[in-house]
């Protein structure tokens, strides 16, 4: 862990909410529970989170959550509803923010709109943690995000579809130098041997031919309190909170606050609004 903490401890001279891009090389590897769960380790852990839902198109936050936005972000930009008017209330004080169509309809935004959504959206620098649910692959709307997230991390599993395809991502990343650091959690891992040798295996690879760090930020176990939860449409870290991968969720947040600096001088959300605006012009 000592790359994140030299990575976060650059981060003094920032402040406001501590954005990241959740994201992963393929579908079907458990990022949105990733986001969701860790949302609420976080919350645990007495960190205010807000969920940005920006997998576009799809609702899957909610539905994990087992809650039900009754605006987006749509009706803020092109609707009468204020911000605090579309945020959906989640366990623990954590607070979700369905994009819908509304992230596509920045690049419609005159000055004066964007103004306006940049000046609403100083509610989330009352924030500590802005997690933003990505697609999965390569697109242009998933590159947009992880571009603009002050940070990322990067989903996998043991599989290598998994590895390939996220390897494929972080190339995009370090060719453009989106980022200097990539944080991996490898998902649906028998023990961490497993889930130490997929990140030994892809960060090897990294290491030699691209210009980019990869630092292992955790795993999660293959468990069946996982799936239970999702059939119950429940976060697995409220559904069975003693199972070993409620116990993994809660190593990872503590690892993100422990590198998380105490003071910042810069709003590194605004930074992260603006960016994405001018990209979807």
């Amino acid at each position: 862990m000592s790359a994140l903490l030299k990575l976060n401890s650059e981060r003094g001279n920032q402040r406001g909410a501590r954005v990241i891009a959740v994201t992963s090389g393929k579908g079907g590897v458990g990022k949105t529970s990733l986001v969701v769960n860790l949302s609420l380790a976080l919350a645990r852990l007495g960190r205010r989170v807000v969920i940005l839902d920006a997998d576009l198109g799809l609702a899957n936050v909610e539905v994990l959550m087992g809650v039900t936005p009754l605006f987006t972000l749509y009706d803020c930009l092109y609707g009468t509803k204020e911000i605090d008017e579309i945020l959906t209330p989640a366990p623990l004080g954590v607070q979700i923010v369905s994009g819908g169509s509304g992230f596509l309809e920045l690049a419609n935004l005159n000055s004066r709109q964007q103004q306006k959504i940049i000046d609403a959206l100083v509610f989330f620098e009352e924030a500590d943690f802005v997690l933003i649910d990505t697609g999965a692959g390569i697109s242009r709307n998933v590159l947009g995000f992880v571009a603009a997230a002050e940070e990322v991390i990067v989903m996998i599993t043991p599989e290598p579809t998994s590895l390939t395809d996220a390897y494929s991502l972080i190339k995009i990343l370090s060719k453009f130098q989106v980022h200097r650091q990539v944080l991996l959690v490898v998902n649906r891992a028998e023990h961490e041997r497993e889930a130490a040798a997929a990140a030994q295996r892809i960060s090897a690879v990294a290491n030699r031919f691209l210009e980019i760090e990869l630092v292992h930020l955790g795993s999660i176990y293959e468990h069946r309190a996982v799936t239970r939860a999702v059939k119950r449409q429940q976060p697995f870290i409220l559904f069975e909170p003693q199972s070993p991968p409620a116990a993994n969720i809660g190593l990872i947040a503590r690892r993100l606050v422990d590198g998380c600096p105490p003071v910042r001088q810069e709003s590194a959300f605004q930074g992260f609004l603006q960016r994405i605006m001018r990209f979807f012009r």
